[in-house]
């Protein structure tokens, strides 16, 4: 299998490693190591967007990218050449790890500016003016492709059912793009209460890295599973 491990936050180093790290690269980081020291062969790709974000969509973008291919100028493929390479990643992909914080009640802007440049009309997603019904329809549809959202909040309440759910824009929207893109199986942790910076931020992540592991177990049967079919 091949996972694409993207992190997002822009705290540079892990909350284990460091005071002010990052609970979500932390996490991220201890899927994969689950994830390597059962299945060291599998390749694993690293995309760090946030501290290297990916740069954000303009008119000359837009202008290439819903552009023909065979109509593009040189300067076209410049522009898109950065977008190329994060869709070549993803459509590369079996499972996609991301650690995605949450700001101010949504992912962060280094995020989404990935997110803006992998959705993306002729290599994404489909689009036909001419279709019958829905002119749209998702390309990595039927790949066998997971998305795993590993995330972090400075207050508590999020997950559905809590008392601040409804301010979550996180999971869900990420969840929303990617299931457009046809990208549908997907699963979530986040650790919760980093701003209280008590024992509940500790229960949280203990709470959390068990989710962690017993996630990172259930994919790594499943692919033994596919694998020995």
């Amino acid at each position: 299998m091949h996972l694409l491990h993207i992190d997002s936050s822009a705290r540079p180093d892990r909350s284990d490693r460091s005071r002010y790290g990052s609970h979500s690269r932390r996490l991220s980081d201890r899927f994969v190591q689950r994830w390597r020291a059962i299945r060291p062969e599998d390749r694993i790709t690293y995309r760090d967007v946030g501290q290297s974000p990916p740069n954000p969509v303009t008119a000359r973008w837009i202008h290439a990218a819903f552009t023909k291919p065979q109509q593009r100028e040189a300067w076209m493929h410049a522009v898109l050449a950065e977008s190329d390479a994060l869709v070549d990643e993803l459509l590369a992909a079996d499972l996609i790890v991301a650690g995605v914080p949450m700001y101010n009640f949504g992912m962060p802007a280094q995020f989404k500016a990935y997110i803006d440049n992998v959705v993306r009309v002729g290599r994404t997603f489909g689009f036909d003016r001419a279709r019958p019904g829905d002119p749209y329809w998702p390309m990595l549809a039927g790949m066998g492709k997971r998305l795993v959202v590993l995330s972090a909040r400075g207050d508590h309440g999020y997950d559905p059912g809590g008392r601040q759910a409804h301010a979550n824009h996180v999971e869900s929207a990420v969840r929303d793009v990617f299931g457009y893109l046809g990208v549908t199986d997907f699963d979530s942790v986040a650790i919760e209460y980093d701003e209280f910076a008590d024992e509940r931020l500790n229960a949280s992540i203990a709470a959390a890295e068990a989710a962690v592991d017993d996630l990172a177990g259930r994919l790594l049967k499943d692919a033994a599973a596919r694998a020995a079919a």
